[in-house]
Formats: C-alpha cells, structure tokens, sequence
C-alpha cells in the first residue's frame, strides 16, 4: 500500500525567507522550484518547502511526513477509509502534486503524495 517516505514537507510562510535559510545557511542545494513550492538535497533527503493548505494540516503545525501510495492515491485514500482513517479534507491538486493529508493516532500531520502526471 506504502511505498515509502517521499518527501517530508516543511510548510512556510514565506518560500523566499524559508529557501534562503535552507540554502544560504544550512548549504542544501535546491533540487527544483515551482512557485510556492521548492526543494532542497539535505545529503539525499528530499525536503520540500510549501506553502500551508488551508485545510487538513495544522496552520501551526511542524513538519510532515509525505508518503508515496503503491497503486496511486485515489486507491490508497479509499484503503485507508476503509480502516477507519479520516480525512479532514478533499484531495487537492497543485502543479506539483496532488495530496491527501490525515492524522495519524497521535495527532501528527501525515499525508500521501502523488507526483504530478508527465
């Protein structure tokens, strides 16, 4: 169902500020850019730079990790509500990506990730 941790996304405020911090003071190299949306090569991890959803991840929350389904996310958001999983919002859909965020037991962000089509 899982194929692995795609990406952990950091949510922002201010991509410019946020990429200039990741950049100029942690030395991570910018992997790709999109409009509010960046990412950066911390020694092999992707880390994304985002602008906040307005629903389903805490607008105060931290970090979240990013999960890329097996069989395509439609799929892998059905299986989950099929085992109680909720989800507090639609899926949404973004030039980068399309995702689906939820709450894990304990109340940490957690979403699933698609890669936009090519």
């Amino acid at each position: 169902m899982i194929k692995g941790v795609a990406n952990v996304w950091v949510p922002v405020q201010d991509i410019e500020r946020a990429l200039d911090f990741y950049q100029s003071t942690l030395g991570f190299s910018l992997i790709r850019r999109d409009g509010q949306w960046a990412e950066v090569d911390a020694s092999g991890l992707n880390i994304g730079l985002n602008g906040r959803e307005p629903e389903g991840t805490q607008s105060n929350g931290g970090a979240v990790i990013t999960f890329q389904p097996e069989a395509g996310l439609d799929a892998a958001v059905e299986d989950l509500k099929s085992k109680g999983v909720q989800f507090p919002a639609e899926i949404s859909n973004h030039d980068w990506g399309r995702v689906a965020t939820f709450k894990d037991t304990e109340g940490n962000d957690v979403q699933l990730y698609e890669p936009p089509k090519s």
